[in-house]
């Protein structure tokens, strides 16, 4: 609910506070910690810890939820990715991970399909290494990827969204694990939104893949954290490029900006205990009956199309999808994300290319959705 006191400490620095239509997005701030989280955040406080303990430790029982060999607590699902490509490229050989980000004389490339090329594989190339990308914008064959491996490959990376709809024209997982299997190199995959349902969370370690990824802001962590998981190999070697190994064993590697607060650890640690005991029929409840109230402010308006999102998969349940004609509103879907960010409250939402509004519940306080319906009837309206 917007109140007075609504984003009063934003206001304070004469900066404007907004209603996030949007979803779970780094833009606005990524997640709120849930009240657990922040406790745990508090109790931290009152001890000092060697962070190294604390990262194996911690590991140690995120791996035993996810039942995985190893994982590591990182600064975002990006930082992991970053670090997993320094290990793929130096290991655990400390002259090696001192000489990042110059690859000279090691194995250096990435493979990737054509068409899963995405947003993030940046991340992949900061520790130094260069993507190469297999088959063309029509698709790519087991034929393409094993043509495209070379002795400078270290790895091949495939990106995992199980609520989209399967491309036909790639290589599916299980293929490309045991094609980079075959050919000695390691199966990375980004999997950051993939917590739910539970058995996906870790379930791409569990299939072969040498290391995945997850953003902890979808479990309601603090927003800067993020888990790698793996084998033991992979999860070793992270620990040595990372800021604890930076700072523990003064090995000057890549990872010293990556920096997790022994604060964070345990927020990220409790939040993914309690996602596993998460009542999570009442979690999807809760966001459909947000969704539903964004929606029924919309009903019967003239040239407002507004309908549900059934996914449940992931880290985004529901949420809405919302289109107007042109024609008969007198503006288009950009011109309704524009209408909205300068409203009172702001509200950010989101379009590409003039596509309908995609919305999410993930970042709204309790009786925030029917602002947004109703915001969104009043721009149609005029």
């Amino acid at each position: 609910m917007v109140t007075s006191e609504w984003g009063a400490i934003y206001k304070e620095l004469r900066a404007q506070p907004v209603i996030n239509a949007t979803g779970s997005v780094t833009l606005l701030g990524g997640s709120t910690p849930v009240p657990e989280v922040k406790e745990a955040m508090d109790r931290a406080d009152s001890a000092f810890i060697p962070l190294i303990e604390l990262e194996k430790a911690a590991g140690d029982e995120i791996a035993r939820l996810a039942g995985v060999p190893a994982a590591y607590i990182t600064s975002g699902a990006g930082s992991a990715l970053t670090l997993a490509t320094a290990a793929y490229m130096a290991g655990a050989d400390d002259d090696l991970i001192q000489q990042l980000p110059d690859t000279s004389g090691l194995k250096d490339e990435i493979v990737m399909q054509h068409r899963e090329q995405y947003w993030y594989d940046r991340c992949l190339q900061l520790a130094g290494a260069k993507l190469v990308f297999a088959g063309d914008e029509n698709g790519t064959s087991e034929d393409d990827i094993r043509a495209a491996i070379t002795d400078k490959t270290c790895a091949i990376h495939v990106p995992v969204v199980e609520q989209a709809p399967k491309d036909p024209n790639v290589v599916p997982l299980d293929k490309v694990i045991e094609i980079a299997k075959d050919a000695g190199v390691y199966a990375s995959v980004d999997a950051a939104g993939q917590i739910f349902p539970l058995e996906n969370f870790g379930k791409y370690v569990r299939m072969g893949a040498d290391f995945q990824c997850i953003a902890a802001k979808y479990m309601f962590a603090p927003h800067s954290t993020g888990l790698a998981l793996g084998t033991e190999e992979i999860i070793d070697a992270i620990s040595r490029h990372s800021f604890v190994g930076y700072e523990s064993r003064r090995i000057r590697g890549i990872g010293r900006p990556h920096k997790v607060d022994r604060q964070e650890i345990m927020g990220c640690v409790t939040a993914v205990q309690r996602w596993f005991k998460l009542d999570h029929e009442t979690r999807l409840a809760a966001a459909e009956q947000e969704s539903l109230e964004i929606i029924k402010p919309l009903q019967g308006i003239p040239g407002v199309k507004a309908e549900m999102i059934d996914n449940i998969i992931a880290h985004q349940p529901f949420g809405v999808t919302i289109g107007v004609d042109e024609d008969v509103v007198g503006f288009n879907n950009e011109d309704l994300v524009v209408k909205l960010k300068d409203g009172d409250p702001p509200i950010w939402t989101r379009t590409m290319d003039n596509a309908p509004l995609m919305i999410h519940v993930f970042g709204l306080n309790p009786g925030e959705a029917s602002i947004v319906g109703e915001s969104i009837a009043a721009a149609v309206r005029g």
